[in-house]
C-alpha cells in the first residue's frame, strides 16, 4: 500500500480542511452495545473533525413480546444509553428499538436501518457533502475520515468509494477457519472479475462504502432490502458513474458469526462452519472466461446474435427469444449498445449466471482455487509453500488459509491501485 504522508493527511491548515467535504456517518446499530463502543472510540480518535455522526438503534416491535429476544432488547436500550452519553462529537439517535418504536410488519433489518439514516441525512446535507456509511462492528484508523475527505476533493466526479478491507483473526480456530474462507472466496471473485474487465469488479461491503450526497439524490437513493441493500445501491451507483476502488486506509469488519442478515460474512460464516459453502463457492475459470468472449464478442453481438451459454441464459430469464435485438432497437449506436449491455448483464445477472451453471456441474473449491493459481499465479503457488495435494479449506492448518488469504489481499490491493492510474 502508498500511504499518505503525515504532511498531506493533516488538517491543521484550516483552509485545507475548509477545502474538503463535510462527512456524514450513516451506522445502524442492533444488539451490539460492546462493539458499537468500539467504532465509536474509532469516531472519536479521528483527526478530521468536521463530520457529523447519524445511528439508527433498531429491532423489530415483536421482539419485546418474545423472551427468546428480551437479551437483545436490553442490549439495544444499553446501547441508546451509551449513545446518549457522548459529548465528544455530536451524535443524531434513530431510535426504532424502545417499546413502540421498534419495526412493524414485514420492513425491518439493517436495509431499511440504511435507508432511513441516509433519508435524515439527505434533509440536511449539501450535494457536495459525503455520506460514510459504517457498520457497529467495524474499525478503522485516526485518518480514515480524513483519507475518505481526500479522495472525494481529488476524484468529484466518482459517485462512491468501495473501500478496501480487511478482517483481523481472533483467538478461535472455527471463526478464523470460516472467516478466511469467506474471505478467500470474495478476494477470487474480485480478481476474476477484476481480470476479465467487468464493470462490477468491486466488493460491496456497507461497512466500507462512502459517496456524495449529489450522486445519492441522482439515483433516487437506497432501496430498502432485508439485507443485500448495499449491493443493489453500489450497482445503481456503478449504472450512474465511476466507482473508485482504492484507498490507503482499511476498515477491519468484525469476523463473527451473525445471522441478523440473511446473506454476508455473517451468515456465511454460520453456513460455511457447518459444512455448506455452496451458496460461496470459488467459481471455475472457464465461467469468467465466457464472460469475457461475450463482452469480447460485444462489437459482433451489434449486428447479430451468437448462440453462446450466456445467450441461452438471457434469453431464459428475460424470456426474450434474443435477447439482443431489444437492445439494438433501442440504442442508436454501438457504444450506447455494449452500455445497454452492461446495465442487464448486470453484477446481480452475473451471480444469477455464474450460480446457475455451477448448481450443473461438479465444481470443488479446492480444485477451483488451484485451477486459478496455476494459470495466473504459478510462481505465487509455489512460494506459498503449502501441500496442494492435500489442501483442504475445512481441514488443512488455518495458516495455510492465512497465507491464501494474504496473497489475494495483496494481488486485490496491487488491481484496486491499478485501477487510479493514468
Amino acid at each position: 500500500m502508498i500511504p499518505y504522508s503525515e504532511n498531506s493527511m493533516s488538517t491543521d491548515n484550516l483552509s485545507e480542511a475548509d477545502s474538503l467535504p463535510y462527512l456524514y456517518v450513516a451506522l445502524p446499530v442492533m444488539n451490539e452495545p460492546e462493539l458499537l463502543a468500539q467504532t465509536l472510540s474509532c469516531i472519536d480518535s479521528q483527526t478530521y473533525r468536521h463530520f457529523k455522526v447519524f445511528i439508527c438503534v433498531n429491532q423489530p416491535e415483536h421482539w419485546w413480546e418474545d423472551p427468546s429476544k428480551a437479551e437483545f432488547c436490553k442490549n439495544n436500550l444499553r446501547s441508546i444509553d451509551l449513545l446518549k452519553s457522548i459529548v465528544e462529537f455530536e451524535v443524531i439517535i434513530l431510535d426504532r428499538a424502545t417499546k413502540g418504536n421498534g419495526w412493524k410488519g414485514k420492513q425491518h433489518g439493517v436495509g431499511h436501518a440504511r435507508r432511513i439514516i441516509m433519508e435524515e441525512i439527505n434533509k440536511v446535507a449539501s450535494p457536495d457533502d459525503v455520506i460514510i456509511s459504517l457498520d457497529a462492528d467495524t474499525t478503522f484508523s485516526d485518518r480514515y475520515f480524513l483519507s475518505v475527505a481526500h479522495s472525494f476533493s481529488k476524484n468529484q466526479h466518482i459517485v462512491a468509494l468501495c473501500n478496501p478491507y480487511f478482517h483481523k483473526e481472533v483467538n478461535d480456530e472455527k471463526t478464523n477457519r470460516a472467516m478466511l474462507h469467506y474471505e478467500i472466496y470474495m478476494r477470487h471473485y474480485f480478481l476474476q472479475m477484476d481480470r476479465i474487465g467487468s464493470p462490477y469488479s468491486f466488493t460491496a461491503l456497507g461497512s466500507a462504502m462512502s459517496f456524495p450526497v449529489w450522486a445519492y439524490r441522482a439515483i433516487g437513493g437506497m432501496t430498502p432490502k432485508m439485507s443485500g441493500e448495499d449491493f443493489y445501491f453500489l450497482q445503481k451507483l456503478r449504472k450512474f458513474g465511476t466507482v473508485l476502488l482504492w484507498n490507503d486506509e482499511l476498515v477491519y469488519p468484525a469476523a463473527r458469526f451473525s445471522d441478523r442478515v440473511f446473506f454476508g460474512t455473517g451468515p456465511a460464516m454460520i453456513k460455511g462452519a457447518s459444512g455448506d459453502w455452496t451458496s460461496y463457492p470459488v467459481y471455475p475459470n472457464f465461467f469468467f472466461n465466457e464472460i469475457l468472449e461475450t463482452y469480447l464478442l460485444l462489437p459482433l453481438l451489434y449486428f447479430q446474435t451468437f448462440n453462446t451459454n450466456i445467450t441461452r441464459f438471457l434469453s431464459a430469464i428475460f424470456d426474450l427469444e434474443d435477447p439482443y435485438q431489444c437492445l439494438r432497437e433501442n440504442n442508436k449506436d454501438m457504444d450506447h449498445f455494449i452500455r445497454a449491455f452492461h446495465e442487464k448483464f448486470d453484477g446481480l445477472r452475473i451471480l444469477q449466471y455464474l450460480k446457475t451453471e455451477n448448481s450443473r456441474i461438479f465444481s470443488n473449491d479446492e480444485e477451483n482455487l488451484k485451477s486459478f493459481l496455476d494459470l495466473y499465479y504459478p510462481e505465487m503457488k509455489k512460494k506459498l509453500k503449502i501441500n496442494w495435494n492435500t489442501f483442504s479449506f475445512s481441514k488443512s492448518p488455518v495458516a495455510e488459509l492465512t497465507k491464501i488469504r494474504g496473497f489475494f489481499f495483496e494481488k486485490e490491493m496491487e488491481q484496486r491501485f491499478i485501477s487510479i492510474l493514468p
